[in-house]
C-alpha cells in the first residue's frame, strides 16, 4: 500500500509529464486502493487523533466500525502507537475519507473542486458537470463520477465514485476499491475540468542513468524493504547502488535480474510487505544517528538521560 507521501511523489511526476486531469484522477484513484474508509473524512491524516474528529460526527455504528478498524482506538487490546498498522506503511501516513471525501480529494489534485458537501447536494449543483445522466448512457471513453439512489428515497444520492472504463469504478465503501461497475449506479456524472479519454495507468520503465520523481518513489521503496542505498539514499538519480539493489530485489522476488524497473518490477514492488524493525542503540549521537537513518531509511526517536 503507497503512503500520503508516496502518492504526493507519483501525482507531481504525472503533472510534470503534463498528463490529461482524467489520466492524474485514475491514476491517483489507482494509487491510493486499499486507504481506508472514515464517514465525514476529506482527505485527513489517518491518525487517531483525526479519526476521533470524524467519529464524533458520526453515527453510534459508524463510530463502531472506525474504533474497531483503528489499533489505537480499539476497545479490546488497544496499542500505544500507529506502528505496524496497514495504514501507516513504512512510518508514513496514508489519507482517510469517505465516498464522497474520497472523490473530492482525487480531484482536487486536478484543480477540480465541488460544490455540496454531500453526494446530493453534489449531484444537484450543475455547476460541478460538464454532463451527466442515467447509467444506462454512461460514456465509454470517458471518466465519470457514478452515482447510486437512495433506495428509500429516490430524490437522494447515497453514494458516489470514479468510473474507469472496461466495466470498472474505484470508490471508497470500506476502504478505497476497484471493482465491477455496481449494479446499484442509477446515474453518471462528468466533473468540469476532467478532460481527457480513459487512460491505461503505466508507470515508466526506469534503468541505470534514470531520474525523477519516480526514480525517488522506487529508491524510497527499496529503502523502506531495506535494500542499502547509501550512501545517497532516495535521491531521485538511479545509479550503481540502486541497479545493485533492485537486481537484489528480482532475484529475491523470482523475477528475471536485469536491474530494469519495468512493469512486472513496480507490480513486485508495489506488492511487496515491508517489514519494520525497532533498534535501540544506547551511548549513540545525533550526527550520527542522522548519518543511520539516512542510510538505512525509517524514523529516530532520542532519548536524553542526564
Amino acid at each position: 500500500m503507497n503512503s500520503a507521501k508516496q502518492v504526493d511523489l507519483m501525482v507531481q511526476a504525472w503533472i510534470d509529464q503534463q498528463l490529461t486531469p482524467a489520466q492524474i484522477v485514475v491514476n491517483t484513484a489507482e494509487a491510493e486502493l486499499g486507504w481506508d474508509y472514515v464517514w465525514g473524512a476529506v482527505g485527513q491524516e489517518c491518525n487517531p487523533s483525526k479519526r476521533r474528529t470524524c467519529i464524533g460526527r458520526c453515527s453510534a455504528n459508524e463510530a463502531a466500525v472506525a474504533r474497531k478498524k483503528c489499533q489505537v482506538l480499539r476497545e479490546k487490546n488497544p496499542k500505544s502507537s500507529c506502528d505496524g498498522c496497514s495504514w501507516y506503511p513504512g512510518k508514513q501516513r496514508t489519507l482517510i475519507h469517505d465516498c464522497q471525501g474520497f472523490v473530492k480529494e482525487v480531484c482536487g489534485r486536478v484543480g477540480i473542486k465541488f460544490t455540496g458537501g454531500g453526494c446530493t447536494s453534489m449531484w444537484k449543483a450543475s455547476g460541478n458537470w460538464e454532463a451527466k445522466g442515467d447509467i444506462k448512457t454512461l460514456p465509454q471513453d470517458r471518466v465519470s463520477c457514478v452515482f447510486w439512489t437512495d433506495s428509500d428515497d429516490p430524490k437522494k444520492k447515497s453514494h458516489i465514485g470514479f468510473y474507469i472504463g472496461d466495466g470498472m469504478m474505484i470508490h471508497c465503501s470500506g476502504s478505497v476499491k476497484k471493482e465491477p461497475l455496481s449494479k446499484r449506479c442509477t446515474d453518471w456524472a462528468i466533473p468540469k475540468g476532467l478532460t481527457g479519454e480513459i487512460p491505461v495507468p503505466v508507470l515508466p520503465t526506469l534503468r541505470r542513468g534514470s531520474e525523477g520523481t519516480y526514480v525517488t518513489l522506487c529508491q524510497t521503496k527499496l529503502v523502506q524493504l531495506s535494500y542499502d542505498l547509501s550512501p545517497y539514499g532516495a535521491d531521485g538519480k538511479f545509479g550503481k547502488k540502486t541497479e545493485a539493489a533492485v537486481k537484489a530485489f528480482q532475484e529475491y522476488s523470482g523475477l528475471a535480474v536485469t536491474g530494469i524497473v519495468e512493469e512486472t518490477t513496480w507490480e513486485a514492488l508495489n506488492s511487496a510487505e515491508i517489514k519494520l524493525y525497532t533498534v535501540t542503540i544506547q551511548h549513540l549521537g545525533k550526527k550520527v544517528a542522522d548519518e543511520i537513518v539516512k542510510k538505512y531509511g525509517g524514523t529516530m526517536t532520542i532519548e536524553e538521560r542526564g
